[in-house]
């Protein structure tokens, strides 16, 4: 009985390893894609354009296709925001370039840098994942990243995040998702037969007491809680008795 109850609790816990699939229709799919694909053409041929491609490549940082995948595969994510991707990849430009002048120790500095880039997007509402990879590129990009030191915060990556950000905004509306995201009825509305008023005190307690970080915004969180309850109450309403 022991053995089972530990090869159970084993079990469960390497489930949790494997994410549950995401919501994510094949047309919803090819629709991020697409995307995903115009995004970054876009913005690699305009900022070559602009300031001139680099060693025969497009002016175009690598952790603009980290950017990509949240602008449009993920735009209700409170990371992928217009001031998410910009504030976040520029300012952790900073913090990298800062880091790679200040400490001696690659590694060392590498480590501040991802930290400290963290600790700044935190700070100023701005938390974009990608921004990590900035700070390291700033780093370890190699002499040319060096060279242009907290130039690289405006060009390339203030100037591909921005091109970036534009692209997600014309083709995210375009395809019909809310970019800037703002909460929303989903396609099919079920509104409750009672409606319970949330008080925003309550949910930002109940966010706080879980824990953990959560990539959901409050308002988001209150719809789908919305549309469950009236899920919930117009199945009630809809069962039949049972007769004894």
């Amino acid at each position: 009985m022991q053995i089972t109850a530990w090869q159970g609790g084993w079990l469960g816990w390497l489930r949790r390893f494997i994410p549950q699939p995401l919501a994510m229709s094949p047309s919803e799919r090819a629709r991020a894609s697409l995307g995903a694909f115009i995004g970054i053409a876009l913005t690699g041929l305009v900022s070559t354009l602009c300031l001139g491609p680099v060693d025969a490549l497009p002016l175009l940082i690598a952790p603009m296709g980290a950017s990509a995948v949240l602008l449009f595969g993920v735009p209700a994510s409170p990371l992928a925001q217009p001031w998410s991707i910009i504030g976040g990849n520029i300012i952790s430009a900073f913090v990298g370039v800062a880091a790679a002048q200040w400490i001696g120790t690659p590694l060392l500095a590498a480590a501040a840098a991802v930290g400290g880039a963290l600790a700044a997007m935190s700070l100023l509402r701005c938390v974009h994942p990608p921004g990590g990879a900035v700070a390291l590129t700033a780093v370890l990009g190699g002499a040319h990243i060096t060279a242009l030191g907290y130039g690289f915060a405006l060009a390339p990556v203030g100037l591909n995040s921005l091109l970036l950000a534009l692209t997600a905004l014309a083709y995210n509306n375009a395809t019909g998702r809310s970019y800037p995201h703002h909460a929303h009825s989903p396609a099919h509305p079920h509104p409750p037969v009672t409606r319970l008023a949330l008080d925003p005190a309550d949910l930002e307690e109940v966010l706080t007491d879980y824990g953990e970080t959560i990539d959901i915004s409050r308002g988001d969180l209150e719809a789908l809680f919305q549309e469950l309850l009236g899920r919930a109450q117009h199945r009630m309403q809809n069962q039949t008795p049972t007769r004894r």
